[in-house]
């Protein structure tokens, strides 16, 4: 996958068409929610499907991840790989729900990432 603009790392749009068909899923299961509040769904139904949409959103970052990480890094000498690699996990800690890093600066030790700070 190589980006179709060097200054964006994102591989060429033809390319993301499992994401952009993912991202259109994830759009109609927002829909699907506002119409559940707005019919006065159970509690429990709508944040079933909060919590689904988060997955699905969670699993969109890691395609994104990972293709930055395919096309950006393949061409870098070792030493900057790294160092590209580690600045992706951090960005990915930053808000990964599970690690308690919803917002946090990525200067910070601790939840917002388990890398040490440079």
């Amino acid at each position: 996958m190589t980006p179709a603009n060097p200054a964006n790392p994102l591989p060429d749009p033809a390319d993301n068409s499992a994401i952009i068909a993912r991202l259109h899923r994830i759009e109609g299961q927002v829909r699907g929610v506002a119409k559940m509040l707005e019919t006065e769904r159970a509690c429990e139904d709508v944040v079933t499907q909060l919590m689904a949409i988060r997955s699905s959103i969670d699993t969109v970052g890691a395609a994104v991840l990972d293709a930055y990480l395919a096309s950006c890094l393949e061409e870098r000498d070792p030493e900057s790989q790294v160092a590209a690699l580690r600045d992706a996990m951090r960005l990915w800690w930053k808000f990964a729900p599970a690690a308690g890093g919803a917002g946090a600066l990525p200067t910070e030790v601790g939840a917002a990432s388990p890398l040490p700070v440079q």
